[in-house]
């Protein structure tokens, strides 16, 4: 965190892809080239799996790479500016409820629906693209792409200011009394099958219900 202190605000690319998945040693090569073709400071999160992938001398004075970070602390940083993400879905929450634009490179299971919610429908992100590489390498210049229509491109300030937009609503929506909190969700089911019992010809099962 001293680290990110000493970043300008909105100037940092936070790189993580959750517990599960594994970016392959070329993808890895690939991202990095881009982060320092970019010359965007940088933190990025490998696993014990990509270590021998991406040492954490990598970042070479422009970034830092660390085994672990704390997410959400990193994300509601100032310095933050852009979330590279696998597009997971507490991860894609989190990037949410902390007002950060999100660079997805979906790997499997629901990750292109998130990505695509990110892009198209939220507007809070780009989708990586991938362009059918044997491989199944995205290269430098896609990823440095997506990067930079999140960091400064033309549509960054359009993107950037949806994040904010989300994150108020994301807070409205937990906040307590709000009606999207799971608590008035619960107790809105619960009125609504008392009142079905009450109004059968049965006895109200859910007389004393508070």
């Amino acid at each position: 965190m001293e680290w990110l202190d000493e970043q300008a605000a909105g100037s940092v690319v936070y790189v993580s892809f959750g517990s599960l998945a594994t970016l392959s040693a070329d993808q890895s090569a690939s991202l990095e080239r881009a982060l320092k073709e970019g010359r965007w400071p940088f933190v990025w999160v490998v696993k014990g799996t990509e270590a021998g992938e991406l040492s954490t001398s990598s970042g070479g004075g422009q970034g830092i790479v660390v085994a672990w970070a704390p997410q959400t602390k990193v994300l509601a940083h100032r310095a933050v500016g852009c979330f590279v993400t696998h597009g997971g879905w507490n991860s894609t929450l989190e990037a949410v409820a902390a007002g950060v634009p999100m660079v997805v490179y979906p790997q499997w299971s629901d990750q292109p629906t998130n990505a695509k919610l990110v892009e198209d429908v939220f507007g809070v992100g780009v989708r990586v693209r991938e362009n059918g590489d044997v491989k199944m390498v995205v290269g430098s210049e896609e990823m440095g792409r997506a990067i930079r229509e999140v960091m400064d491109g033309p549509k960054s300030e359009q993107i950037k200011g949806n994040a904010r937009r989300l994150k108020i609503a994301a807070g409205e929506a937990v906040a307590a009394g709000g009606e999207g909190t799971s608590k008035v969700s619960v107790r809105k089911f619960v009125d609504e099958i008392v009142g079905r019992s009450c109004s059968s010809s049965g006895p109200c099962c859910g007389e004393g219900i508070s």
